[in-house]
């Protein structure tokens, strides 16, 4: 039943990836298999908006998630706008489909106690690898930058004088991110190491051999050192991020001032640390009132 024309009309609009096609053909092949079983006289030209709720319905209560559901719904929309435009049909049925509200996923983040174990227990090796490897985990925790971010220090970015780093974010926009005594000691540390190596340019953070670090190295660091403390599925340069970014919220910073340091757009992007914050205090509340 799947419409070879729709298929050879997606194939023809270059915005469409192989992956994106797979999907539309299997979601249009699930949705006829549905309406056949439903009504074995179903055609997809003379189809009312009824079918798609009962399929949608059907789907939520199997299991699909709210994400997985819009876009077989966005599958629905593609098609039958193509059936109008091909003159095939004169009303959409996706027309009174509302989509369901897409769940949103809190970000993962490392309690404090985790944190504080690795960098007031937990002993980084003696030598350039752990030196530098500690300056990593340090500068993550304690500025909440990106991972390209990192990559792209400098050696002259840093002013320890007034303990700040200058970084260049999304879209070349520079931010400047104050540091402490702690992170302050330790790039000076790291430092020291890092000029014993025959370097040739100016990234801050380099290999053994003076070359500057790249994002897979840098994400086997920090995964193998957060799996020392925490058994988070997640272990990446992203939650290091995240758990930066809690932390302040939950120790009292305005998120106004956490939405400078993270270099987001807008507050939007931001907000969402506040769900987290939220969650806590639902289960706090929930252990704490009698009536709960």
């Amino acid at each position: 039943m799947f419409d070879n024309g729709f298929s050879n009309y997606l194939a023809n609009e270059k915005r469409y990836s192989t992956h994106t096609l797979r999907a539309y053909e299997s979601d249009l092949r699930q949705f006829f298999d549905f309406a056949q079983s439903a009504n074995e006289n179903f055609n997809p030209l003379t189809a009312d908006h009824t079918v798609i709720r009962e399929w949608i319905v059907f789907l939520m209560e199997n299991g699909d998630k709210s994400r997985s559901v819009n876009r077989k719904i966005t599958t629905l929309q593609t098609y039958y706008k193509y059936l109008m435009r091909e003159g095939l049909i004169d009303e959409l049925p996706t027309r009174r489909i509302i989509k369901p509200k897409t769940e949103k996923n809190l970000p993962y983040f490392v309690d404090k106690k985790a944190m504080q174990e690795l960098f007031d227990f937990f002993q980084f090796p003696d030598d350039f690898e752990g030196h530098r490897d500690h300056a990593i985990m340090l500068t993550f925790y304690c500025t909440g930058m990106r991972l390209a971010e990192l990559c792209g220090l400098k050696t002259y970015d840093i002013d320890f004088y007034s303990s700040q780093l200058k970084v260049l974010g999304k879209r070349n926009k520079e931010r400047i991110i104050p540091f402490g005594i702690e992170l302050k000691a330790c790039l000076k540390s790291y430092i020291e190491e890092r000029d014993k190596i025959a370097i040739d340019n100016d990234m801050l953070f380099v290999t053994d051999k003076g070359e500057p670090v790249y994002d897979k190295l840098v994400y086997r660091v920090v995964n193998k050192y957060l799996g020392a403390v925490t058994t988070l599925d997640k272990k990446s340069p992203h939650v290091l991020r995240h758990t930066f970014a809690t932390h302040m919220l939950n120790n009292g910073a305005e998120i106004d001032a956490i939405k400078e340091l993270l270099g987001h757009a807008n507050l939007a992007a931001t907000q969402i640390y506040t769900h987290t914050t939220f969650e806590k205090l639902r289960n706090i509340y929930n252990q704490a009132h009698p009536r709960a």
